[in-house]
């Protein structure tokens, strides 16, 4: 089942299935790390501030509102 990586809880992985948004968008998460089949796990997720999470190695910081844009299973 889906969801919005912005809901998974800490210490998770999940994998991404794909992106709500524009080209520029995925484009750029693309660049990050973040590709459908990748592997993600939730390193830090508090109500306040970024989500810390771990993709293809490499701890990145991205906001709740790209979080959510992120769909995962």
């Amino acid at each position: 089942m889906s969801m919005p990586l912005s809901m998974v809880p800490e210490g998770s992985e999940v994998r991404v299935i794909g992106f709500r948004g524009g080209a520029t968008f995925v484009q750029k998460l693309t660049a990050m790390g973040f590709v459908p089949g990748s592997r993600v796990t939730v390193v830090r997720s508090q109500r306040a501030g970024p989500m810390i999470v771990l993709v293809r190695g490499t701890q990145v910081a991205i906001g709740r509102g790209v979080a959510s844009k992120i769909e995962v299973e």
